[in-house]
């Protein structure tokens, strides 16, 4: 596995997270001056998309993020996500969530799965950094952080070598494998079966730097072409016009990456029966796990540069319902399969030794955190994913 695949997995994540979001916060917001207490306004709007912003692209969090390192299990980087998702007033319950989880990972492994060639990661990566600057383009300190990891970004990656970034690839394939999430967008786009598979298409631009099939070269041992041959392929290809830009501005003429929520329709998720049948097999083993110490030590250091702004004073969080009605959204909390349910993870992480040896005890005890006090009024607070660090 690649030790350089966590930041673009988190990245263009938290970028399908934040389109995600926005379409559905322009969706429920209403004008200010007919909005009531407890409705969304274009203001709330706006913080949440700073706030959320803000914390994802925290200097120390992405110091941290950017080291060499494995990834860690779903399950670890889904408590990332969560305590991300309720890092301003607004907050989702679990059902709610869990639907926008599924919505992030299988957009970004159909984006990945359809990169021409591996390096063009990179490129998905920069669209969804493009992206989240028009997000806050009013904001120039957010805008400075955002733009201080794509020169990260340009630094780290575009020195590696096509074999690096082929590694990246697999990496993140492996990493989505057993995903097979219907996404109601897919399907009527037939992109992806009933079965929650993508179709792969057999048309459009070939890899940059490739010719498109449809000839065969043999060479001699001198490296001279002494014969060609063509022959009839079965996909439509054409040859690229131009190379994707990998500097900090520029076209990046590959368009995986761009917001595909920019035109609204719904989007439902669906478990496929083999994803189900997956999940009652995935029951965690009750013995310690071995790499719990790891995980956990990882995820103190990930979450511990995360700045989570609660609401101040009497000050009460919005609730979003990723789903068209609150009964759809309680049906789909009763149905999830229990092992698809991520549970709240409380870690207290601090930099002494002496604490630091408890962590590896906490993976097998894992509590359910109390709903806070100030989560009344304007909507249904989210579980606490995890005290102040």
């Amino acid at each position: 596995m690649s030790a350089r695949t966590l930041p673009l997995l988190f990245l263009n994540l938290g970028g399908e997270m934040l389109y995600i979001l926005d379409q559905r916060l322009r969706a429920q917001s209403i004008p200010g001056d007919k909005a009531r207490k407890d409705e969304w306004t274009d203001v709330d709007r706006r913080r949440v998309m700073n706030d959320i912003i803000s914390t994802m692209f925290n200097q120390k969090f992405m110091e941290e993020l950017f080291k060499p390192q494995d990834l860690y299990s779903k399950k670890a980087l889904r408590t990332v996500y969560d305590r991300l998702a309720h890092a301003s007033i607004m907050r989702l319950n679990q059902a709610s969530m869990d639907k926008l989880y599924d919505l992030m990972t299988m957009a970004f492994k159909y984006q990945v799965l359809l990169c021409p060639r591996p390096r063009d990661i990179l490129l998905v990566t920069f669209n969804h950094l493009d992206a989240i600057k028009d997000f806050i383009s009013d904001s120039p300190g957010i805008l400075n952080l955002v733009d201080e990891t794509f020169r990260r970004l340009i630094e780290t990656y575009n020195c590696l070598s096509d074999g690096e970034f082929q590694l990246i690839r697999q990496t993140l394939l492996i990493f989505f494998q057993d995903m097979h999430i219907r996404v109601s967008i897919f399907l009527k786009d037939k992109v992806q079966n009933s079965n929650g598979r993508f179709v792969l298409p057999i048309l459009g631009p070939v890899p940059w730097g490739t010719e498109v099939p449809g000839i065969i070269r043999i060479f001699n041992h001198k490296g001279v072409e002494v014969k060609r041959a063509e022959f009839t392929t079965a996909g439509n290809y054409v040859t690229p016009q131009r190379e994707g830009s990998f500097e900090l501005y520029g076209d990046r003429v590959l368009k995986l990456g761009t917001n595909m929520y920019s035109v609204t329709r719904p989007v439902e998720t669906h478990m496929s029966g083999s994803s189900k049948k997956l999940a009652s097999q995935a029951k965690e083993n009750i013995a310690p796990n071995p790499l719990a110490k790891e995980e956990l030590n990882f995820l103190a250091r990930l979450l511990g540069g995360l700045d989570i702004q609660k609401p101040s004073g009497g000050e009460t969080g919005f609730r979003l319902n990723l789903f068209t009605t609150d009964e759809e959204e309680e049906h789909a909390a009763q149905t999830r399969p229990e092992e698809l349910s991520y549970k709240v993870i409380n870690i207290e992480a601090t930099q002494e030794p002496g604490r630091r040896a408890e962590l590896s005890r906490i993976l097998g005890e894992l509590e359910v955190a109390e709903p806070r006090p100030d989560s009344a009024g304007k909507g249904e607070d989210l579980l606490a994913l995890m005290d102040e660090l």
